[in-house]
């Protein structure tokens, strides 16, 4: 039961350890090495290779970056059914379904309201899928380079477009080949030809054929694991058998989902020589992703279905003798849309490392775990900053540390310090920006579906875990996180069938335009502000260490830290936790008694 998610956590340490050294290797230093590296500084004479940019700069070309990759991704999806590499002739897209996916993988949250193999040809998967989960988590790294070097008192933030281009020649796309070619012996596909027609063993009638999808699956799921993206090249994702067809490919997406951003904690302290820091916020880190994944295990694997064990046998009816064949009382868990051949452990497992990070990628049904183990991929979104994704994950942790310092100067009656520098008016306002859009962005939305019934009308359940469903579908586009509850019907998927009122998605258009615009802000505003409130403590003299200054290194931080989250996080849910999952775990039994 518990070996599957230890074994995970330690090879993830052991590996992570070497990663963070090679990363603070490779990236720190802000020099162009040779003239290609200098023409992306912006020339040689620009003094751009060794000044590097300010923030405005930085932060501007970061927008401008992605503004590019925006309208570069949207016309290929607009486009695919003209495009090269479609063998099974994929047709176009509804225009709300291109908006939104596009949004999705520019921000790295990889949310889908589509099925791959069904609705994306080879060429959007290869220069679209694969391109964006190459480019999102590059940025997210350079924003932490960016913080990092204020943090520690640069005059500049480094280069963007240098940091970008290290980023994925020396770690991206080397770790994505080293893993596609460890799942390709295991059986994950890697072709460009067609999907396969093959006969059943057992047809129902004479010519009865069955449609095999395939294609460049290794490449795009191992940095959709590295990546922290998501993105699955089929629309069950993980719990493929082509995504993941052995316990040992298992293990390694697993790895894969938590290796980047517990090396960028390491990358932290070596950057700013600060290692007592780094660990401190590791341990932390370690801490409440333990939590979360035992907290998931015990309440679904060894948790039994509640209306398999209710107290009273269910009515007798002939629509369900399945049910009147299993024992009162299940004692095996909630098997119910899991994916059993790794283990009754590995569903929710994953569903913790997925949102403890900002990966999305499932190996189970979100939506049938049990109410309380629900709260466990929330939780994790929520929070935000238990290793999160490639970079933006620490940097988020950051807001939340500054903030347990601000409480602290509060509370002894001098002013916060941080690395030596005084935390003052504009940081802490920028620190409560970075803070608080993305409650702001999930509970907001949430509200106005929920009362214009553009999100209860696109429930198949009522009450409190259709409630709960909608919340997930906003949290996980605030979080950049990718995964859902799924029982929405949120969109239309090919552009043929967005004009055909037959279909059963009166408000996909407001799911689309909504959850877009959600990732956008989720996404830019948590990476600009924290980036301007390091710029702005570089400014700034440094304090000389005394007796009376807060380390926040000491064990005695890490528990104002811990609590700090706690609360903060308490304060913002607490209230929807309640209406959804909880209010689901207290109620009624769907039917029977």
């Amino acid at each position: 039961m518990w070996y599957l998610p230890l074994l995970t956590i330690l090879m993830a340490i052991g590996l992570s350890i070497p990663l963070g050294w090679w990363l603070w290797y490779r990236l720190d230093c802000s020099i162009a090495r040779n003239k290609l590296e200098r023409w992306l500084c912006g020339g040689e004479n620009s003094g751009y290779s060794i000044l590097g940019q300010s923030w405005k700069k930085y932060c501007t070309s970061l927008v401008l970056f992605n503004i590019v990759v925006f309208f570069i991704g949207y016309m290929i999806l607009s486009n695919q059914e003209h495009l090269p590499l479609n063998p099974d002739a994929k047709k176009k897209l509804a225009p709300g379904t291109v908006f939104n996916t596009a949004c999705s993988f520019l921000t790295n949250t990889n949310l889908q309201h589509y099925a791959g193999e069904v609705h994306l040809s080879y060429f959007s998967q290869i220069f679209f899928v694969l391109w964006k989960q190459m480019i999102s988590p590059a940025i997210g790294l350079a924003a932490l380079l960016a913080m990092i070097r204020s943090l520690r008192g640069d005059s500049h933030c480094g280069n963007f477009y240098l940091d970008i281009w290290r980023t994925l020649t020396e770690v991206m796309i080397p770790l994505s080949l080293l893993v596609a070619l460890l799942l390709m012996p295991q059986g994950v596909p890697m072709t460009l030809a067609g999907a396969l027609e093959v006969t059943p063993l057992a047809p129902d009638k004479e010519g009865d054929k069955q449609i095999i999808a395939r294609g460049p699956v290794a490449a795009i799921v191992a940095i959709k694991q590295l990546g922290t993206n998501g993105g699955g090249f089929f629309g069950t994702n993980s719990s493929h058998p082509f995504e993941n067809p052995t316990f040992f490919t298992n293990l390694i997406e697993s790895i894969c989902i938590i290796l980047l951003p517990m090396a960028c904690v390491f990358l932290f302290g070596r950057m700013l020589k600060e290692t007592r820091q780094a660990r401190m916020i590791f341990i932390v880190k370690l801490l409440f992703m333990a939590l979360l994944i035992i907290w998931a295990v015990i309440t679904d694997s060894q948790t039994p279905n509640p209306i398999f064990s209710a107290s009273k046998p269910m009515a007798d009816t002939p629509e369900s003798p399945f049910i009147q064949s299993l024992p009162v009382e299940n004692e095996i868990g909630n098997l119910e849309g899991k994916e059993l051949r790794f283990g009754r452990s590995a569903g929710p497992t994953w569903s913790a490392l997925t949102t403890c990070t900002s990966n999305g990628s499932v190996n189970c049904m979100h939506d049938s775990l049990n109410p309380l183990s629900g709260l466990t991929p929330l939780c994790g979104m929520w929070l935000n900053c238990i290793f999160g994704g490639v970079g933006v994950g620490l940097i988020n942790f950051l807001i939340y540390l500054l903030i347990a310092v601000f409480f602290a100067g509060l509370m002894v009656g001098r002013t916060p310090e941080y690395l030596g520098k005084k935390l003052e008016v504009r940081e802490v306002r920028l620190a409560a920006i970075a803070l608080l859009v993305h409650p702001f962005l999930i509970l907001l939305p949430c509200a106005l579906f929920v009362t214009l019934n553009w999100g209860s009308e696109s429930t198949n359940n009522p009450g409190a875990h259709g409630f709960s469903e909608i919340l997930y579908e906003f949290s996980s586009a605030s979080a950049n996180n990718g995964s859902g509850f799924e029982g929405l019907q949120d969109t239309w998927g090919f552009a043929e069938e967005s004009a055909n009122p037959s279909k059963p998605a009166p408000h996909s258009l407001a799911w689309d335009i909504a959850t877009g615009i959600v990732m956008l802000l989720a996404r830019f505003i948590p990476i600009i502000a924290p980036i301007a409130l390091a710029a702005y403590l570089a400014q700034k003299k440094r304090v000389p260490f005394t007796s009376g200054t807060l380390r926040t290194d000491s064990f005695t931080f890490a528990l104002l830290l811990v609590g700090t989250i706690l609360l903060v996080g308490a304060l913002l849910f607490l209230p929807v936790a309640a209406l959804g999952p909880i209010a689901e775990h207290l109620g009624p039994l769907p039917f029977g008694s």
